[in-house]
C-alpha cells in the first residue's frame, strides 16, 4: 500500500504530529477466523506453497519500517530457526512481561508498555513508512480497542478450524471498513485490503 503524507486517525487521537506511516495489520487467517489452532500450530497454514504468496508479501514490506508483535508470535519464529528472522535490522518491538533470545543482526526491543506507547515508538522509528503489526489476535486487540490499526490485510485460506485463536478477540469494530483491494490466489486464498480509518487530509 502506498504511503500517504496524510496524518492517520491515530495520530489524532493520540495528540501526536502529522505522520505519513500507517499501522498495518497484516495476517492470515482460516475461513472461519482463527490466527492459530488451539495450541497455537499453525500446520494448517504451512501447508500451502507461499510461493505464490511471495510476491504480494514482499511488496507490501518494501514500505514497512518497523514491526510490532507479541511474544507467543515473535518466539515461534525465533524457534524455527536461524533464517526464520527475515526482517533483518527492521526496528521491533516484542510485547511481552519477559525477555527472549534475539537473533543475531536483529533490533529488538522487549516492552511491557500499553499499545499506544509502542504505537508512538515504532511510528517514530519507521519514519516515512508504515508499521507491520505482525500479531498475534491479543496484540492486535489491544491496538484496536484504541483505535490504532489504520489497515487490516487478512489472507483468508480455504480451511476450516473450528477453534483457535482469534483475529481479534474480544474486540467488535462496528464502523464499515472501507474495502480498497481484493486479490485470489490460485490455491483459493483471497487477500482483502481494508482501510479502517480512512487516509484523511490534515
Amino acid at each position: 500500500m502506498t504511503t500517504s503524507t496524510s496524518a492517520t486517525t491515530a495520530d489524532r487521537r493520540l495528540g501526536l504530529p502529522t505522520l505519513t506511516g500507517r499501522l498495518q495489520y497484516f495476517v492470515a487467517t482460516s475461513i472461519d477466523g482463527f490466527l492459530a489452532a488451539d495450541d497455537h500450530g499453525l500446520d494448517w497454514l504451512l501447508q500451502f506453497d507461499f510461493a505464490e504468496f511471495q510476491p504480494r508479501y514482499d511488496a507490501f514490506r518494501t514500505n514497512i519500517g518497523a514491526l510490532v508483535m507479541g511474544a507467543r508470535t515473535y518466539e515461534f519464529i525465533v524457534a524455527q530457526g536461524i533464517d526464520a528472522w527475515t526482517y533483518g535490522a527492521t526496528p521491533c518491538w516484542v510485547m511481552t512481561h519477559g525477555e527472549h533470545p534475539v537473533p543475531d543482526g536483529a533490533d529488538v526491543t522487549f516492552v511491557e508498555d500499553d499499545a499506544a506507547s509502542v504505537f508512538r515508538a515504532a511510528t517514530a522509528a519507521a519514519g516515512d513508512l508504515d508499521v507491520w503489526l505482525v500479531g498475534g489476535g491479543d496484540v492486535a486487540a489491544q491496538f484496536a480497542r484504541t483505535g490504532l490499526i489504520d489497515d487490516l490485510v487478512v489472507t483468508i485460506v480455504p480451511v476450516l478450524l473450528g477453534s483457535g485463536k482469534r483475529l481479534h478477540p474480544d474486540v467488535s469494530v462496528l464502523e464499515p471498513m472501507h474495502l480498497v483491494d481484493t486479490h485470489r490466489f490460485a490455491s483459493g486464498a483471497i487477500e482483502l485490503r481494508y482501510e479502517v480509518h480512512p487516509q484523511r487530509a490534515s
